[in-house]
Formats: C-alpha cells, sequence, structure tokens
C-alpha cells in the first residue's frame, strides 16, 4: 500500500536527478490518477492500486533516464492552453510565451492577418487566436507530423479557425499573400552547443534545435525573406537565444526593418527582437 503523501514526501529521493522533483511527481501522480494535480494534497491519504503503481514507476524510470514530463503525459501547458506534445515537435516553453506577449503588445485589437512560422504543437498561433479572436491566423510547419499535431490541439483547445499548413518556412504560400505580424519560434541552437547532449533536448528533434555554427541560419533566412511576405507597416517577431540579441538586431536592420526592438524574458534574458517594415514613401506632386 503506497499512499499519495508518501509519493509526495519521496519525490527527491524517486527522482534523483530532476531540476524539480516535487512538480515532476505531482504531474506525474496526477496523470497516472487521471485527476486535476489540485486534488492530489486534498486527497493526501489517497493509496494507489497495484496498477497504478506499476504504471507510475514505469513513469519515473523513464524521468530518471532524463525523458521530459511533458513526453511522458503527451500534455503540457502553455499560455492559458492544455496542448498534445509528441517527440516530433518541440515542448513549449514558459520562454515563448515572452514571443506571444511581445505580439500582442505590438498589434492592436484590430483584425490582422497572422502568420506563425514553424508552429510545432501550434501554441504560439492558438494562444494568439485564444486573445484575439478576430485575428486570421495561420500556422505552417515542413514536418507534416507537426501539421498533424497542431491541427488536433486546435480542434482540443476549440481554436479550430486556425488555419494549419505545411510549408518550409514562406515556400508554399501563395503569391501574393501579406500578414501584418510575422511570428517565429525557430531553431537557433548553435551545431556544437554541448547543451544538445544534456537535459530534455536529447529527447527532441534535432531539426527543430540546430540552425548552423552560430545559430542564426534560420533566422537569417526568415528575416530575408519576410519583407515580401509583411503588408505595410507590419510587423516581424522572432524568439532567440539570450546571447543573440545584438545579432538579430542587426541582421533585421539590415534586411530595412525598422523599429527594431529586443524584449527580455521572466529571467531577464534578451529573449524576442520585433522589427517593422517601414511604410512605403509616397512622392509629392510634381509642380510646373
Amino acid at each position: 500500500m503506497v499512499r499519495l503523501k508518501t509519493l509526495l514526501a519521496r519525490a527527491p529521493a524517486l527522482l534523483e536527478g530532476s531540476d524539480s522533483p516535487g512538480s515532476d511527481m505531482e504531474v506525474l501522480l496526477a496523470h497516472v490518477l487521471q485527476q486535476p494535480r489540485a486534488r492530489l494534497l486534498c486527497h493526501a491519504e489517497q493509496v494507489l492500486s497495484l496498477s497504478q503503481c506499476r504504471f507510475l514507476f514505469q513513469l519515473l524510470a523513464r524521468r530518471r533516464a532524463g525523458c521530459p514530463v511533458a513526453l511522458l503525459t503527451g500534455l503540457w501547458g502553455f499560455w492559458s492552453l492544455e496542448l498534445l506534445v509528441e517527440p516530433c515537435t518541440l515542448i513549449p516553453r514558459p520562454d515563448t510565451e515572452s514571443l506571444v506577449e511581445q505580439a500582442l503588445l505590438l498589434c492592436d485589437e484590430a483584425p490582422r492577418r497572422v502568420l506563425d512560422l514553424g508552429t510545432g504543437t501550434g501554441a504560439i498561433a492558438l494562444a494568439l487566436a485564444c486573445e484575439r479572436p478576430h485575428w486570421q491566423v495561420q500556422g505552417c510547419d515542413c514536418m507534416p507530423e507537426a501539421v498533424a499535431l497542431a491541427q488536433r490541439n486546435a480542434v482540443r483547445t476549440g481554436l479550430d479557425r486556425v488555419e494549419f499548413f505545411k510549408s518550409d518556412w514562406f515556400a508554399a504560400l501563395n503569391c501574393g499573400a501579406r500578414f501584418d505580424l510575422i511570428v517565429s519560434n525557430p531553431p537557433y541552437v548553435a551545431s556544437g552547443d554541448v547543451h544538445l547532449s544534456r537535459g530534455d533536448l536529447r529527447f527532441e528533434p534535432s531539426s527543430a534545435l540546430v540552425s548552423g555554427a552560430d545559430g542564426l541560419d534560420d533566422i537569417k533566412r526568415i528575416t530575408a525573406e519576410a519583407p515580401a511576405w509583411l503588408a505595410e507597416q507590419g510587423w516581424l517577431v522572432l524568439e532567440h537565444g539570450y546571447q543573440q540579441g545584438a545579432g538579430v538586431r542587426s541582421i533585421m536592420q539590415a534586411h530595412g526593418l525598422v523599429a527594431v526592438t529586443t524584449a527580455r524574458d521572466l529571467a531577464g534574458h534578451e529573449r524576442v527582437t520585433a522589427g517593422r517594415l517601414p511604410a512605403r514613401r509616397r512622392r509629392d506632386p510634381v509642380s510646373f
């Protein structure tokens, strides 16, 4: 007989190596018991059945081996949404909520056309659509599995008006399409970064993480192509590494974007850079 309170108390020992054993244990217990996490402490005397114990200890073993909690449960919270997650995509990070916040600050609530590049789970597109019901939001990804996952998340969250489609960045867009806001959390990890062999990153697709020797290859490509797809005075908003802010600002300015600024994440690191396509210059009428 194993009670909830015993498992919660022994979390540090049972999840040795985890940065957050107490939180991990709560999430896994809630998953095993199929009940809200908040209910655990109110029912701390509850005893797990034999089958529940077996399932839990299988999950704990996988977590000790480094498998992210999100992949163990298949669910993860982002913004105000609970999303399905799979190994084919990145797990949405709290840092990326800074990108959503910045996009909402830059654009008012008037109807907007929005494109989320490399949408993965659909987290960014769905968060924006949740906050701005009048926006027309689309998301694309080069991986068919990611597109299918994002579509399932759209249905799950009741935001199935968001359109997801397969595209290698801008490649599959209709000629003449223009967007008031283009957002992306592209790959931005350098190919030799030691973090790729540590922690959760070992279980996530390298194609969604790595972007050349300095981590900026995809950011350079997106920024070079984005002006052709932005509406007049439209915004490009990109997430990047905490040491890449100056480089991304320089890239955006080199491609003619103006009002380039960088926002910091909750840890105080430079995380999201935005630039705007300038208004077209109008020629004054010629007088004779």
